[in-house]
């Protein structure tokens, strides 16, 4: 299997709408051999949402990854130092997460979890679920592009005529995307079409 002793620290932050989306993209990368630890922004951790309930999102992660939730600082903090992981995902990525670590600022497990593994040289995928990546985020999507051992799974505009400035990432390309990641490449295109999905 194409991800045999892949060890991936896989941190889902709060764009509820996209998270069962993202299970699925779990499970394949599980059944592909990847070894997946969760790791949860606050957010995740504590809100209910039209979309889920977080205790039943906890739930799933744990039973899926069979990995107890990374869901603290204190917890992400050692993923650099212990060289825990081959690979960080974050995904969903929301607007306020990708801001967030354009610019440093380090205030939730996922970003530590990012932040920590970056330290080693080691690759971190980005899959951005945003309705404000053509606006005040556009700069900050950028701004990662150009980030060395960043890497964006490929996104495009997935309602234009009604939220023109929304941007997410097509999920299913987050195996592919880490797979290239590993090798030093950024997936291509990075911008595709949404609708043709």
């Amino acid at each position: 299997m194409k991800f045999d002793g892949l060890k991936i620290g896989f941190a889902v932050t709060g764009s509820h709408c996209t998270i069962n989306e993202v299970i699925q993209v779990m499970k394949r990368l599980i059944d592909e051999g990847a070894e997946l630890t969760p790791i949860i922004s606050y957010s995740v951790d504590s809100m209910d949402t039209r979309f889920g309930k977080a205790e039943d999102w906890k739930r799933q992660f744990k039973e899926i990854t069979n990995k107890e939730i990374i869901h603290t600082i204190p917890g992400a903090e050692p993923i650099g130092p212990k060289q825990m992981f081959d690979c960080v995902v974050i995904a969903p990525c929301t607007g306020n997460t990708l801001a967030k670590l354009a610019n440093g600022i380090i205030d939730t497990p996922a970003l530590m979890a990012a932040k920590s593994h970056l330290r080693n040289q080691k690759p971190v995928v980005l899959a951005i679920s945003t309705n404000d990546g053509l606006g005040l985020n556009a700069r900050n999507i950028g701004t990662l592009l150009i980030t060395k051992n960043v890497y964006l799974v490929p996104f495009g505009q997935d309602n234009p005529a009604v939220k023109a400035n929304s941007l997410v990432a097509h999920m299913d390309k987050i195996p592919d995307t880490v797979l290239m990641a590993c090798a030093g490449k950024q997936i291509q295109p990075v911008l595709v079409d949404y609708s043709g999905k």
